[in-house]
């Protein structure tokens, strides 16, 4: 009988020290749960908790709930949370290189995008890692389009229009055509459109569909003026006090993820496109005429971007060339 209770003295101290040293992460997203990359993400973090066979679990927060869009990267550097999920361009202004996946028409298609990222990750990845960030993986978005509340054929029918602007890309071309931008998070897109508050906004058919915009816009124009992601970092002292084995699986999951990421994401471009068609909302090919218009505004931006950027800048942007 002594030994019995001795044997399960052991093991109920065993099962304690397990539990201790299993850990939980909250995970902020700036998206809603039914968004592509909130469920990307959250088929990442079973990946993790599975993988790890629970000794980390990491418990996904979408719509902002935890902290929002803007808020998410700076609660990650400073170990408010371990780890989140961020539109990367939305913090140009911090690096221009978080802004190299949204130079206007340098690429339109996933292909085109896809060869971009095999050049600036690397870049990306020492960014981040300066800003005590550990980068495990990202995913893109369908081409962005623009969306109004009437038919336009010239984008100087943008002056005056209130135009969401989401990044620096967003608030330059904003600025460029007279438009007035206004800083919305996706969390806060529908109220703003109901509210008056925004009027206009670039982005692509998947945001537009998550928060059902054909309620208060009428026209999407397919422009595909560049395809930004979202990138799921790690705080950097966080990383790096995980043991080795818990590292392999979360980079082993960040793969997975990229993967399904992009499919998922080359996917739903057609089917969320469709989904405004059925909703009522005009979908058209910008004209030839507004098209040479964004364009000309696009060699502007672009050459601005490549004046704050630097070398590393014209590096990625020769490489891609293949000049």
């Amino acid at each position: 009988m002594k030994t019995m209770t001795t044997l399960l003295a052991a093991t109920a101290l065993a099962g304690a020290a397990g539990a201790a040293s299993a850990e939980t992460w909250d995970m902020p997203l700036a998206y809603a749960a039914t968004n592509f990359h909130s469920e990307v993400a959250a088929s990442f973090a079973t990946c993790v908790t599975e993988a790890t066979g629970g000794d980390l679990e990491i418990v996904t927060h979408p719509s902002g709930s935890l902290f929002g869009g803007a808020e998410i990267k700076r609660a990650v550097m400073t170990g408010q949370a371990n780890i989140g999920e961020r539109l990367m361009s939305a913090h140009e202004n911090e690096n221009p290189l978080y802004g190299v996946d949204s130079i206007p028409f340098l690429v339109s298609s996933f292909e085109e995008h896809e060869k971009l990222w095999d050049v600036a990750e690397p870049y990306v990845t020492e960014a981040l890692a300066e800003d005590n960030l550990h980068y495990l993986y990202s995913v893109p978005w369908p081409p962005q389009g623009l969306y109004m509340n009437k038919p336009i054929t010239s984008i100087s029918e943008l002056k005056g229009v209130k135009f969401r602007s989401y990044s620096t890309a967003t608030a330059k071309m904003a600025e460029m055509t007279g438009a007035l931008p206004v800083q919305v998070e996706a969390a806060e897109l529908s109220q703003a459109l109901a509210t008056g508050v925004a009027e206009s906004f670039i982005s692509s058919g998947a945001t537009g569909f998550d928060r059902k915009v054909w309620e208060h816009l009428s026209n999407f124009y397919e422009v595909d003026a560049w395809l930004p992601r979202n990138a799921v970092f790690v705080n950097k002292d966080a990383w790096e006090g995980l043991s080795d084995e818990t590292r392999t699986a979360l980079t082993d999951c960040a793969g997975k993820a990229a993967e399904e990421g992009l499919q998922t994401s080359m996917d739903y471009t057609q089917t969320t496109v469709d989904a405004l068609k059925d909703n009522g909302m005009t979908v058209e090919r910008a004209s030839d005429a507004m098209m040479a218009e964004l364009r000309e505004m696009g060699e502007v931006m672009t050459q601005d971007w490549l004046d704050k950027a630097g070398p590393d800048g014209q590096a990625i942007i020769d490489a891609y060339r293949g000049e």
